[in-house]
Parts: structure tokens; sequence; C-alpha cells
């Protein structure tokens, strides 16, 4: 998707209605079109269990829709407040409860898929991960919401509550550093 560019667009209205009026379609519609990104934004992003916050972010935005007005992009920034609201719980969570780690062997559930397609991604995945845990906390939480989540600047700013102009500050830091990390590694772009 394209900076700027709705997912939805012009029935964003109509499935916003019906799913005030308790649709079905229209709450699947919804969760299908903006759940994949505040799933990556929250997993790059370190939470816990982030599938589980994923849902707990859509039951608090569905319950509230009735008092939601606006537009597409206005939902979006308003779908990732609240995502980045329960990761900052999470953590605070965390910090009162710290969780020691167990030695178990992960049990993966389910058939298994094309293995060198399983392989590439888990790789990629891996790569991302190690270039966003290099960026300051900032930094990675400006480029997630404007790259991962297709906010705009004047969006982020709200979401996180940080002047326009140090939001892109951020942004123009941290995509300099994964820059600089690529290059140095001789990997292309």
């Amino acid at each position: 998707m394209g900076r700027g560019q709705l997912s939805i667009g012009e029935g964003f209205e109509g499935v916003l209605d019906a799913a005030r009026a308790r649709a079905p379609w229209a709450f699947e519609r919804l969760y299908n079109e903006f759940a994949p990104s505040v799933a990556g934004f929250l997993r790059l992003q370190g939470a816990g269990e982030p599938e589980d916050m994923v849902s707990d972010v859509f039951m608090t935005v569905f319950g509230k829709l009735p008092s939601f007005s606006g537009s597409e992009a206005q939902f979006r920034s308003y779908v990732f407040t609240v995502a980045r609201r329960r990761l900052i719980d999470e953590r605070r969570r965390a910090a009162r409860r710290p969780v020691t780690p167990t030695d178990e062997p992960l049990v993966l559930d389910g058939p298994g898929g094309d293995v060198e397609h399983d392989a590439l991604t888990a790789l990629g995945e891996r790569r991302v991960f190690e270039l966003c845990a290099e960026l300051s906390d900032d930094q990675r939480e400006v480029v997630l919401l404007r790259v991962l989540a297709d906010l705009t600047v004047d969006q982020v700013s709200v979401v996180i509550g940080k002047s326009t102009g140090a939001v892109k500050a951020l942004q123009r830091r941290g995509l300099n550093a994964i820059r600089k990390k690529i290059l140095t590694e001789g990997v292309p772009l």
C-alpha cells in the first residue's frame, strides 16, 4: 500500500456504518484490513504475545466504534494508537512482574509447508528484527508507524505524542541507520 493510498477507500464509511450495526462481515473486513499491520508493528516492537494483543486491540476498537467518527486514515491512526497503548501497558506489567525464561522446547502446531519458502521467510523476518533492534526505541517506533502502519508524519505525531519535527528527525535518523548498516554489510537494497 502506498503512502496516502487508502485500503478500503470510498466504501469505508459504509463498512464502518455496518460494523456499528454489528454486521459480522464488516468486523471481518476491518480486522482483515488492519490486523496484519498491527501484528507486524507489535511483533517488531517486541510484544510478548502479538497475536493475543491484536485481538485485544480490536476488541477495544470494535467496542468503541459507536463513538468513533472520522476518515479511514483517522481510523488507521486510532487503531495504532490503541495498539501502542496496549504495548505500553504490557511493558509496564512486565516490569512489575518479570518472567523467568524456561528451557522448554518450542513445539510447532500444524502441518509443515514449503520448507524453502518457510526458511527464506524466517531469514527475512530475522533480518528485519536485527535491523530494527539496532534502532533506538523512538526511532524504531516512528519507522514502523510510518512504513508498516502507513501513517503520515502528523498521525505519528499524534500517536506518540511528539512534535512533527521530532517525528521527522527520528524517521530520518532511523532510516539512515538502517541504510548505513545495509551498505556496510554490502547487502543490496
